[in-house]
Formats: C-alpha cells, sequence, structure tokens
C-alpha cells in the first residue's frame, strides 16, 4: 500500500508541475522545513530555508512571466521539457525501493508522462484563448492554474490516493478531449472549452 501512496503521491505532484514547474517544489519545501512530509533521500536538500527562497524567487518570477499574454505561449515552450524533467524526478525520489530499471522506467512514464500531458493540455488550452480572446483571458487562465498547482501539490501531500485518481480521471478526460479537437478540427472553430 506504501508504494502505492508513493505513486499517487508522485503523479499528483507531477501534475502540479505540469501548472506551474517551481510551485510544486516550493511547496515541498516548505512542507518540509515544517515537518509536515517525510523527504526520500534524494529531496533532503529541499528540506532549508535557502531552498524555500530560492523556489519563492524562481515561482514568483515564473508566475509574474506567465500574465505577460504571448510571453505565456513561448514560455510554455521552455517549461514543457521542463516540467516532464522535474515531474520524472520528483516521481522517482517518491517511488519506493526497487530495480533502477524499474524505477526510472515508472517515474519516466508516470511522472514524466502526467507532468507533459498536463501542461501539453494547459498549453493547448492557453493557445486557444489566445486565438479567441487575442490574449485578454489569459491573465484568468494564468490565476486558475496558479490555484490547480497550488492545491494539487498541496492536496497531493495531505490525501495522495485520492488526488492520484482524480489526476488520472482528469488527464484521461482531457486526453480523449484533446482527440476528439484534433480528429474534428470544425468543431474546435466553434467551441475550445465546451
Amino acid at each position: 500500500m506504501e508504494s502505492l501512496v508513493s505513486l499517487f503521491l508522485g503523479l499528483a505532484l507531477s501534475a502540479s508541475c505540469g501548472f506551474r514547474v517551481f510551485v510544486p517544489l516550493l511547496i515541498i519545501s516548505i512542507g518540509a522545513v515544517e515537518n509536515w512530509i517525510t523527504l526520500p533521500e534524494d529531496l533532503l536538500w529541499l528540506d532549508s530555508n535557502q531552498a524555500i527562497i530560492l523556489f519563492s524567487v524562481a515561482s514568483l518570477v515564473e508566475v509574474i512571466l506567465y500574465y505577460f499574454p504571448w510571453l505565456d505561449n513561448a514560455l510554455d515552450m521552455i517549461t514543457l521539457p521542463l516540467a516532464s524533467i522535474v515531474g520524472i524526478w520528483v516521481t522517482q525520489s517518491y517511488l519506493p525501493e526497487m530495480t533502477p530499471l524499474a524505477q526510472w522506467t515508472l517515474a519516466i512514464i508516470a511522472g514524466g508522462g502526467t507532468a507533459g500531458i498536463t501542461k501539453t493540455l494547459n498549453s493547448l488550452l492557453r493557445v486557444g484563448s489566445t486565438a479567441t480572446t487575442g490574449g485578454l483571458s489569459n491573465p484568468i487562465f494564468s490565476t486558475i492554474e496558479l490555484i490547480g498547482a497550488t492545491i494539487i501539490a498541496t492536496m497531493g501531500m495531505i490525501i495522495p490516493v485520492a488526488m492520484g485518481v482524480v489526476i488520472i480521471c482528469i488527464l484521461i478526460l482531457g486526453v480523449i478531449k484533446a482527440w476528439f479537437w484534433w480528429k474534428n478540427p470544425k468543431r474546435l472553430d466553434n467551441s475550445l472549452l465546451d
């Protein structure tokens, strides 16, 4: 059961990285310093005030940059691979002891895949928002992403199994919706968010 909890915690943190790359790392660091969570050995360096300062600054810069229409779309191109890498790293750190091949394979598929899919779906929605509103609604979208990253990372540490199940369901629905849009481009012209 502990293995499943660890996997779902990794999924929740990876999904959170798909919204904002540095916010989940900041939340993990705060949780560790305040003794709300126990960090795996690979993440022990996050249990410091220096890490909180580092990720506070990085999160602040990331959040501010996402409030500028058009720049946010360019930033998505940079943060997509970064979110996937951080998702892999965080998931791998929380996985239980197993062979390195199994651990890294699971981390790449589950952690990197979750962060990458979440980031890709958010990027597609942002492009649609930019196309339909000229970027005027992008700050609202950025605020929703920030709230999502914060809630998912926090709740993932509190109730990892429930968050893992919710994330899996949302990812499946999101991929199905994206597939439907891709197969029916005329439908995309009519409505991006129904």
